[in-house]
């Protein structure tokens, strides 16, 4: 398909100008609106203004544009059709044989804190939409390029053969049919937001791919990294600074250490192997709070992800660079601190920015999808001590330590902790009991005197009892079972205190 006529109206203007002067020099005749229009002219660049095409003024404040039949006309005839052709004659209408689209910035208009509703609805592009999908419907006839990062190859493919192929044209029409489904997902999004919906009718989930990975979590899947629409957040905004490219598997743990080391106080660290905590700590520094983190289980630190609270010194480098790990992730790095890290040549460096909570979870089943708000780290309002004795000033802060990081702990899930350290986690077993009986002899002889943390009630007092014996002076558990009565009779029995949160931290 030859290019004689395109039309060209962007919101993101980057590239447009460049883009614009190779198709004129080409002897491609230019339509354009607004903004864009003044753009082009500006850079000296002939341009017919879409008024001119139309015989209409742009009215409503632009709203009504290119919303006309001398515009969509010459975009959706379908040339295969010598009808199409002959009513395009018939009408004057000249067709159009390539339209430049990109639409109303919404979502980063959306993502300011101080937006208005007006602001926003103003963002809602609609000419803009109906003109890329009457073109990504007619890609027989008409290519339709939403991505400025296409410009290059169009001009590429331009040069080389003197038309834009059938195959080219039926990709790029996938790409704005995406293009405009992501877009109307975030306006749903946005209006779902404003009447307090959390769970709509229809829910439209849309991401932009970050990168291809390898392989999935086994060598024979297949797998990419995609990217919530919107301003980036968390992983997805982490910028790599050393070593191999990130695995899916990498990318499971580092995500599940990021997200433990957001809910740590202070100067913290969590070392995570398969998607659970093997060590974590918080203390006066750094250095000092990985270290005390690897003691939790040094045999499964091994080949661990490391997430840090705050930047990462030389100290803390240097204590990290004596075992072999995985990935690292901390929001930043001083200078020296990557002079240590980067000797080891596979070592993965993430520096990633805040985590913003969002406002579902969102887990793929057999034919859809599981939707939830998202589990707080917080004690309930409700939390109560529910026995005789009372925690210690330094208990509660175990307590509470111990019960942030069991909701990162797969269930059933039991932590031991001490001092603002995990010594013995107890992660996915079937039985509570078992849980409380392996985070113990993970924790050996520092179970004494420790804080236990159950991400569940015990259903009966034996699990307090397994705690107790192993060594464990307070527990704090979310209550809820019938044998309540029981169960803090026992811990009343031991003469320890114990806390009901109100809540559970299932996590599966």
């Amino acid at each position: 398909m030859e290019v004689r006529r395109a039309l060209i109206s962007v919101s993101d203007k980057g590239g447009i100008v460049d883009f614009a002067r190779a198709l004129a020099e080409r002897g491609v005749a230019l339509v354009s609106s607004g903004g864009t229009a003044r753009a082009l002219a500006d850079a000296g660049i002939a341009v017919t203004p879409v008024p001119e095409v139309t015989g209409a003024p742009e009215i409503l404040d632009g709203r009504v544009k290119t919303l006309h039949p001398k515009i969509h006309g010459g975009i959706l005839a379908d040339r295969r059709k010598p009808a199409h052709v002959a009513q395009l004659a018939e009408q004057g209408i000249e067709p159009i044989d390539l339209v430049v689209c990109n639409l109303y910035p919404f979502e980063r208009t959306v993502a300011h804190p101080a937006v208005t509703e007006e602001d926003a609805i103003e963002q809602i592009d609609v000419g803009g939409p109906a003109m890329v999908r009457a073109a990504a419907k007619n890609f027989h006839s008409v290519a339709v390029v939403v991505n400025p990062e296409r410009y290059g190859p169009i001009l590429d493919e331009l040069a080389e053969a003197g038309s834009i192929s059938l195959e080219t044209r039926r990709r790029l029409a996938l790409e704005a049919f995406q293009h405009t489904g992501a877009y109307d997902a975030a306006i749903a999004g946005y209006l779902a937001g404003i009447e307090h919906d959390l769970f709509p009718e229809r829910v439209l989930l849309a991401a932009t791919k970050v990168m291809d990975l390898r392989y999935g979590e086994n060598s024979h899947q297949a797998a990419a990294f995609y990217a919530s629409r919107g301003a980036p957040t968390g992983l997805a905004a982490a910028e790599q600074l050393h070593g191999k490219e990130l695995s899916y598997n990498n990318l499971l743990d580092t995500d599940a250490a990021w997200k433990l080391a957001q809910d740590l106080e202070g100067a913290g660290a969590a070392i995570i192997k398969h998607s659970n905590p093997c060590g974590v700590a918080v203390a006066g520094d750094l250095s000092e709070a990985f270290r005390r983190a690897f003691e939790c289980d040094t045999t499964s630190a091994f080949g661990g992800i490391v997430a840090l609270t705050k930047t990462c010194d030389r100290a803390t480098a240097e204590e990290m660079a004596k075992i072999f790990l995985e990935v690292v992730v901390a929001p930043g790095f001083d200078d020296d601190a990557l002079e240590v890290l980067t000797a080891k040549k596979n070592l993965r460096i993430l520096k990633a920015g805040g985590y913003s909570m969002p406002e579902m979870d969102v887990r793929r089943v057999a034919g859809g999808f599981l939707l939830q708000t998202p589990d707080p780290r917080d004690l309930a309002d409700d939390a109560k001590v529910v026995t005789k004795a009372e925690p210690t000033e330094e208990q509660w802060r175990d307590l509470r330590f111990a019960w942030v990081v069991a909701k990162h702990v797969k269930s059933n899930a039991i932590v031991l902790a001490k001092d603002g350290m995990a010594v013995g986690v107890g992660a996915g077993q079937m039985s509570r009991v078992e849980s409380t009986e392996l985070a113990a002899r993970r924790a050996g002889e520092r179970a004494g005197g420790t804080s236990c943390a159950s991400d569940a009630f015990f259903p009966f007092r034996d699990g307090l009892d397994a705690a107790v014996a192993a060594g464990a002076a307070a527990v704090i558990q979310p209550g809820g079972s019938v044998r309540d009565d029981e169960v803090i009779a026992a811990a009343d029995e031991h003469g320890i205190p114990m806390v009901f949160t109100g809540r559970r931290h299932f996590r599966h």
